[in-house]
């Protein structure tokens, strides 16, 4: 590798990271106030209103940044206009059909979910569904071009502005309502974009003509990586809804309570999945299987190691975490964060197979698994939801990790004759490594 592409990773790594911990902390700043402003029927609606519109936001993001992304940054300048053209109809296209569905569905969900206002909401949240498309655009645009600053200032005006209201309106003991956190949306991504616009504007050149060969490329290679995008998200938002609908709006909330609390685990998953990706690309090409096979072991191993003493601390004082996170309001949610932080040494093992399969050509078995992992949460969180209430969405969801996690290791060892075992070799291997390249150090 020579200085140029260590250059590269080293910026790309860093980036990321400073990404996944700015969106962590600002977004998790967010609901640590609005989950003390807000009354538990309203904090549950807004949480059922994200879920539900954070499922149109990956659709598109699935469909199009891989695609966009592969294509720009591999083809010869005069093909440049011609995606980033056909990627804004693209766009365009897929917001039509997710705006007709909203609108479609807002009546409907407002009814079941016991929120007369949620149908202004969802036709609020149209403005707001545009916005983000072109600021999306640009970043990924940004991204093409080996470029990352704009994306993290912008990202930065978009969560940072949205933190800075609700963290104001908390110290001011204003009264928001949810209406007003949407518009306060649409104003940080208007502004983000306008940020962005001028970090891309340079590279931000047109066709005149539509080239439905490039729409078809890009379609194709994104109807399947989307559901790498698409699979957390989802699988958490189902668990909402079907909380949301079959027993209240509070269950959704309080689920979203838990949920926050096991999200702070995903920094250094997202960070490495993401560094990983391109790396695993590059050294299958290059070395074959087992280069897969070692990256997979390795990574899956040091993040299951970073984690476990984080699950036995939170398992040990779920009371605790829940007070200090969410106050003494949501002192129900305590069970349900007791067992479901169970499931984030799940995570790397879900994470890393979808980031390895993608990059080795496998995107369609990947996309297969997905689907089949989020039917089955379904069912079994349908079936003991009715059975024992908001636990049985916790055990729903432990049971098809478990069984998932099984039908993927079996796979890969198929395909990469990855060992299951290994990463708990390398996890094992991770502290005295730890303790004498960081710790040792310090006391000489």
């Amino acid at each position: 590798m020579n200085d140029s592409q260590k250059h590269y990773w080293l910026k790309s790594g860093s980036y990321t990271l400073m990404l996944n911990i700015q969106q962590v902390l600002f977004g998790f700043g967010s609901f640590y106030f609005l989950v003390r402003m807000l009354d538990k029927h309203s904090f549950g609606v807004w949480t059922l209103f994200i879920a539900t519109t954070s499922i149109f936001e990956m659709a598109r993001s699935g469909l199009i940044q891989y695609a966009l992304v592969k294509f720009l940054s591999e083809s010869a300048e005069q093909e440049r206009p011609k995606i980033i053209t056909a990627s804004f109809i693209l766009s365009a296209a897929i917001m039509c059909v997710c705006i007709i569905i909203n609108i479609s569905l807002a009546s409907w969900l407002a009814r079941i979910w016991h929120y007369p206002g949620l149908m202004q909401m969802f036709i609020i949240f149209n403005l707001v569904y545009v916005l983000q498309g072109v600021l999306s655009q640009f970043q990924w645009i940004e991204q093409a071009n080996f470029r990352f600053r704009g994306i993290l200032i912008t990202t930065i005006i978009k969560q940072g502005g949205f933190f800075l209201f609700v963290f104001i309106s908390f110290l001011l003991h204003s009264r928001v309502s949810l209406i007003d956190l949407i518009y306060m949306q649409a104003v940080c991504i208007a502004a983000a974009i306008v940020a962005e616009y001028f970090f891309v504007q340079g590279n931000l050149r047109f066709s005149r003509k539509i080239h439905s060969y490039w729409i078809g490329k890009l379609f194709g290679y994104g109807k399947f990586v989307f559901g790498t995008y698409l699979t957390t998200v989802l699988s958490g938002s189902i668990n909402q809804m079907m909380l949301g609908t079959m027993i209240s709006p509070v269950a959704s909330g309080s689920y979203n309570v838990a949920m926050r609390i096991v999200s702070l685990t995903d920094i250094p998953t997202n960070a490495l999945g993401a560094i990983l990706f391109p790396q695993s690309a590059k050294r299958f090409a290059e070395q074959g299987a087992e280069a897969g096979k070692y990256l997979y072991e390795k990574s899956v191993g040091t993040i299951i190691a970073i984690l476990i003493p984080i699950v036995i601390f939170v398992f040990c004082f779920p009371h605790f975490i829940v007070r200090l996170v969410a106050g003494i309001k949501y002192g129900e949610a305590a069970p349900m964060v007791q067992f479901i932080i169970l499931t984030c040494l799940f995570s790397p093992y879900d994470r890393f197979f979808g980031v390895i399969l993608d990059s080795i050509g496998r995107a369609k078995l990947n996309f297969i698994i997905i689907v089949s992992f989020i039917s089955l949460t379904l069912f079994l969180n349908y079936f003991l939801i009715g059975r024992i209430g908001i636990m049985g969405c916790i055990y729903g969801t432990i049971i098809a990790d478990a069984i998932v996690v099984i039908i993927r290791q079996v796979l890969l060892f198929k395909i990469l004759n990855v060992n299951p075992l290994s990463p708990f070799i390398y996890a094992w291997r991770f502290y005295p490594e730890f303790v004498h390249n960081y710790i040792r150090p310090f006391f000489r």
